[in-house]
């Protein structure tokens, strides 16, 4: 536990902290095997090959399971506390069919069960059959996504990269994202299989088109420690 309040404290001031060897080798071993039994759907998009899923807490059990155990548990309640719980999964795969490079931005939608109008909510949208909205700023703050590497990730391979402490500018126009982020300061958060990249979904990141052909697998997990108001309701949780 002390390691990880060590990390705590980075996503507190910086807004992100990489843990190295979260999950051991059969753990990601495990976790690629079941993504390679996915069957075609809504949510599963493929270009030659599995490149991204939504809704991944509700199709794959395991990726449940590991969203929920001791080790990424650990490194989410010093931070949201322990009434936190996961609210969305998300596969990212950069492949030689699907290569494609991210401008900076912030991640300012929530997925929720149903649309129902609440003032600060919107705009609204729907994403692979599931509703997504922009919540209000304070709801963002109190979240923290996972983002668990099943393959290494080098720089060559469009690793993310992140502004440090940009996550207390609160919600940032598009123009403003982008000017931050040519100013920088810029950390490349490289990574290796079963590592973990914490970090606040206000954090200004991006990335750039992989230039090696190798998979690029990251589970994206969200994290939240509350409900929501006016009858809405996280999509998973």
């Amino acid at each position: 536990m002390e390691l990880s309040l060590c990390f705590s404290e980075k996503v507190i001031a910086k807004g992100f902290a990489i843990v190295p060897e979260v999950l051991d080798s059969p753990q990601v071993s495990h976790l690629i095997e079941a993504l390679l039994g996915l069957a075609e759907s809504d949510s599963v998009r493929t270009r030659g090959g599995t490149f991204a899923v939504r809704s991944l807490l509700d199709m794959l059990p395991e990726v449940l399971q590991v969203a929920n155990s001791a080790a990424i548990r650990n490194l989410v309640t010093p931070i949201l506390g322990e009434s936190a719980f996961p609210v969305r999964g998300i596969l990212f795969d950069k492949t030689p069919g699907a290569n494609w490079k991210v401008p900076w931005h912030q991640d300012v939608t929530i997925a929720v069960k149903s649309r129902v109008d609440v003032e600060g909510f919107g705009p609204w949208s729907t994403k692979a059959g599931v509703v997504h909205v922009q919540p209000p700023a304070q709801v963002l703050e109190e979240m923290l996504s996972v983002r668990i590497h099943l393959d290494p990730c080098a720089e060559t391979n469009g690793a993310l990269k992140v502004v440090p402490g940009s996550h207390r500018l609160g919600r940032l126009p598009e123009s403003e994202a982008a000017r931050i982020g040519a100013a920088g300061p810029v950390v490349v958060c490289t990574a290796g299989a079963g590592d973990a990249l914490l970090m606040r979904p206000l954090l200004l990141h991006a990335s750039s088109a992989s230039e090696t052909p190798n998979h690029r697998r990251v589970l994206h997990i969200d994290y939240a420690s509350s409900g929501l108001v006016g009858g809405l309701r996280w999509a998973t949780g």
